[in-house]
């Protein structure tokens, strides 16, 4: 007996499917053993569809209503293509299973599940073709018994081999369509769009953005090492990482990679209906399960925001928590940023190209005297003006306090011990620190 093993790679080298039906026919299994099979059609098709079910519990436990009835018909279109085989015809590129991958895809059915169809029903299309060409060609043909098994592997495969083709092919398909929809939609929300844009406003009410009651806020998330960004490997880690803390609330979560930074789009039900008190503060509640993180990555969150058409501010305002975060406090949200810290990431930068020469003396002072020139105007305002004050918080005598601040008043002109030269001088030292 030829092997149904046989390579089929060579040009022109018959598939182990084909070679199975040439034995067959060989033996005179095909066509002689066709009339038996389609006597038992109808009753091999349910004893198929009864084990499938007594097996695989997905297609039961299922709700979708078309899932039962397409298995159904599945099956069947299986026995007819068999009986077809047996009458004579040719192998065909069995389409009928790249549809049915492709709703089984659609309907995300597990593959695994889908797969298992064909091992389910291999034991019962073995009997039910081995008993047909029995009954063709003569019981004790052990050659008939045989290429009536290799038969039925060898089509079992090649119908595995497609499902799983295809269905491959469709979840790709269709999420790359989705990630392009994804794409876009965060672009959306976060650049802001014209509300009487009908085009967009459609969008985002069949992606459930536009659903009533609703908070949203903006969360960004970056490694402490911002090099670390360059690695796409370290941005999906972060990804997973805030994926399966978000995964654990009811939040829904929409990201991606923006200004260097994963960008978060989280919604959340403000209210179950207008009667009924509104939840806590969106904002409030991830400022604290953020923490999970870890001391790998700093984060920004923006405050709550009531519609979509504000999330482009929340975009803002995360970016400006993330810059004002470090390792000494890696969550920071929007609302609890003191005004000075405001003040400073809004106009750091034009204040910086614009301080005067006793800003750069000064700073220099500060560096020569390892950082007490500063420290010591800081501990100044902290105690109100109180020089006596700052000295037992620094743990020096009055006297040196004294000193250190007639040496900042020779270099800039400004008397720390008043309190707008004091407010100057600090603020001059943030920026240029800046």
């Amino acid at each position: 007996m030829k092997s149904s093993q046989s390579p089929a790679s060579k040009p022109g080298a018959a598939t182990p499917l084909c070679q199975a039906v040439g034995r067959l026919k060989e033996l005179g299994a095909i066509p002689h053993s066709a009339p038996f099979l389609e006597r038992g059609v109808d009753a091999t098709s349910g004893l198929y569809l009864k084990t499938v079910l007594l097996e695989i519990g997905g297609f039961s436990a299922s709700h979708n209503p078309g899932l039962l009835a397409g298995l159904d018909q599945h099956i069947k279109m299986h026995a007819r293509e068999i009986v077809r085989l047996f009458s004579g015809g040719k192998t065909g590129d069995l389409t009928f299973v790249r549809d049915y991958a492709q709703v089984l895809a659609e309907s995300h059915f597990p593959l695994e599940a889908a797969l298992h169809v064909y091992r389910c029903g291999l034991k019962v299309l073995i009997h039910w073709i081995r008993d047909a060409a029995i009954a063709a060609c003569g019981a004790g043909s052990d050659d008939v018994i045989a290429a009536a098994a290799d038969f039925t592997i060898e089509y079992a495969n090649v119908a595995s081999g497609m499902m799983t083709a295809e269905y491959v092919a469709r979840v790709r398909a269709l999420a790359e369509a989705e990630g392009g929809q994804r794409t876009e939609i965060l672009n959306i929300l976060l650049s802001g769009y014209d509300e009487s844009d009908g085009r967009v406003a459609t969008m985002l009410k069949q992606a459930g953005y536009l659903q009533q009651r609703q908070s949203y806020c903006v969360v960004a998330v970056r490694a402490t090492n911002s090099a670390e960004m360059e690695s796409p490997e370290r941005v999906q880690r972060i990804n997973l990482a805030l994926s399966g803390l978000i995964g654990t609330t009811p939040f829904r979560m929409l990201a991606g990679i923006r200004n260097s930074a994963l960008i978060a789009v989280l919604s959340a039900q403000r209210r179950l209906s207008g009667w009924t008190a509104p939840q806590t503060h969106l904002a409030a509640r991830l400022g604290v399960l953020l923490q999970e993180l870890g001391p790998a990555v700093l984060v920004g969150i923006s405050t709550d925001q009531p519609s979509t058409a504000s999330i482009s501010k929340a975009f803002r305002e995360a970016l400006v928590a993330l810059d004002c975060a470090d390792v000494a406090r890696r969550v920071v949200q929007f609302s609890g940023l003191p005004l000075r810290s405001l003040v400073l990431h809004k106009g750091g930068d034009f204040v910086r190209s614009v301080l005067p020469q006793w800003a750069q003396a000064l700073a220099e002072a500060d560096r020569q005297a390892q950082g007490q020139l500063v420290k010591t105007l800081r501990a100044v305002a902290e105690a109100d003006l109180n020089v006596q004050g700052a000295g037992r918080a620094l743990g020096l005598h009055a006297n040196t306090v004294y000193a250190r601040l007639d040496r900042i008043k020779d270099i800039t002109g400004l008397d720390g011990r008043r309190h707008f030269n004091l407010v100057e001088l600090l603020l001059a030292m943030d920026c240029a620190a800046g």
